[in-house]
């Protein structure tokens, strides 16, 4: 960690210098030259972490490293969605792995954290450059793409002559030349401007941004005028374009190149499995469905972005956030959880009606509902009110359980399938030597022993037989949900 101090303070010194002299625009150039090469040695060379996959098939969690965007990751209308999510929650699936999931604040950091041992994988669309290859390795390529110029048609080009609109614009990446484009600094883009103007023979100004600033937000930036151009991948480009009509990106700024996921060079077992599967979905229908949702369907993007309930825009995760908070309080839940069992009940429809006649946002059935004096269950507050009563009395069963948590997961887990059968499980805990206060690993098992002939007519078990993979499902997805939401909404 000594090496690494040293380096490091080393590039705060060169940043400053960078920062404190603009006169000699050759010599920013150089300094600028010796970041990137620090930079480069810090995220790369540093760390040698040794993790392959027989250590991560033992452990059953694979370790991501992702970022918040409008095509990688994101919540919408209370579910996480997301190209490298769904392809993530695909090959998990089949390679039988828990994907413990984590975000990047700076899309600089991914390389660093990779190679420090904090994840196995960094599944984003990164760029695959000759560069980065002696750091990293990657994957076999998601898509393939190009990058290109994106710059702001006039105000009102609407209004204006198809001349007017054409003498206002670029039209061949050699027009850069004395022109400023801001691009986050080490993204690819930013390389990919100084080879350009290597090619070109002339200075291309990079303003460089935060590595804190996704593509998405950066593109933004150019459609309000606060930065004049950037460049970005196609794909992503053509999705913005659609949602900002003022925007132009008929201008390439480099041949087609790959697009993939990474990890550690000292993986290469991880990375021959990722390979292995990536090759055969690839092949599948599915896999296009997938990139078709994210990459090609501008409808469904516009109707993200401008929706209340798109967390890259906005703090919310329904409609019916406030009431969920004023009820959460009555039992003490962070809403969040209590957001995500609404979800996992009715999709936030309250008059959803499931095959067993459960109505409303808690899926409230016709006796529970009389006894508790629901008189109309698709009313939001009446069920919300009612199911969060439920839910106090069903919460007063587990005093005798000490841990919080748990004693949440009984909850929703008696919530969905009865007091009863979660009384029988943990009997059954308790007879083969299992903590019955516990759900995670133990109380869970005899959810699901007691879909078993010779588990539910034991004599310690009242309640006979129990399809327990539903409640077991029920307490893991809400959980999980829960997760994504902590990372997506302020508390």
């Amino acid at each position: 960690m000594k090496w690494y101090n040293v380096l490091l303070t080393l590039v705060f010194v060169l940043m400053f210098v960078a920062c404190g002299n603009n006169e000699d625009n050759n010599q920013e150039s150089n300094q600028e030259e010796a970041i990137d090469e620090v930079a480069d040695d810090i995220t790369g060379s540093l760390f040698s972490y040794e993790k392959d996959w027989e250590e991560i098939k033992e452990d059953g969690v694979l370790k991501v490293l992702t970022t918040y965007s409008g095509t990688s990751y994101f919540l919408y209308k209370g579910r996480p969605m997301g190209f490298e999510y769904e392809l993530l929650e695909k090959f998990a699936k089949a390679k039988e792995l828990k994907i413990d999931l984590q975000i990047v604040g700076s899309i600089d950091s991914l390389f660093y954290y990779l190679n420090r041992g904090d994840v196995d994988l960094v599944a984003h669309g990164i760029t695959e450059t000759r560069k980065r290859k002696e750091f990293v390795s990657f994957t076999e390529p998601l898509y393939t793409s190009r990058q290109v110029l994106v710059q702001k048609m006039p105000d009102k080009w609407f209004d204006l002559h198809w001349k007017e609109i054409e003498d206002a614009l670029l039209h061949d990446a050699i027009e850069l030349m004395g022109d400023t484009v801001s691009v986050r600094v080490h993204s690819s883009y930013h390389q990919r401007l100084k080879n350009l103007a290597d090619e070109i023979g002339g200075e291309i100004f990079i303003d460089t941004l935060s590595g804190e600033l996704t593509t998405e937000e950066i593109i933004e930036m150019v459609a309000d005028g606060r930065v004049k151009q950037t460049v970005a991948d196609l794909n992503i480009a053509t999705l913005m374009a659609s949602y900002y009509p003022i925007l132009n990106i008929d201008v390439p700024v480099s041949t087609t190149q790959n697009m993939a996921w990474v990890v550690r060079k000292t993986s290469p077992k991880l990375l021959k499995e990722i390979n292995k599967w990536l090759t055969a979905y690839k092949k599948k229908s599915e896999y296009y469905v997938i990139y078709n949702k994210y990459y090609k369907n501008k409808k469904d993007y516009r109707r993200r972005v401008k929706s209340d309930f798109y967390s890259l825009k906005h703090n919310q995760i329904s409609k019916y956030d406030d009431l969920i908070k004023e009820e959460a309080k009555k039992i003490d839940w962070d809403w969040r959880l209590l957001a995500s069992q609404v979800y996992q009940e009715s999709k936030f429809n309250p008059s959803a009606v499931s095959w067993a006649g459960a109505v409303g946002l808690m899926q409230m059935m016709p006796a529970t509902a009389k006894e508790l004096g629901v008189h109309w269950r698709s009313n939001p507050q009446q069920s919300m009110d009612g199911g969060v009563r439920y839910l106090s009395r069903i919460i007063g069963y587990y005093d005798d359980v000490s841990d919080p948590i748990q004693k949440i997961k009984f909850t929703l887990a008696s919530y969905n399938c009865g007091h009863g059968h979660v009384t029988d499980a943990r009997a059954l805990a308790r007879k083969y030597n299992l903590n019955p206060d516990v759900w995670d690993e133990n109380v869970e098992k005899m959810i699901l022993a007691l879909r078993y002939p010779k588990n539910f007519n034991d004599p310690v078990v009242k309640h006979g037989y129990l399809r327990g993979t539903e409640p077991y499902t029920y307490v893991q997805q809400i959980f999980e949900r829960y997760e994504h939401y902590k990372k997506f909404i302020k508390e």
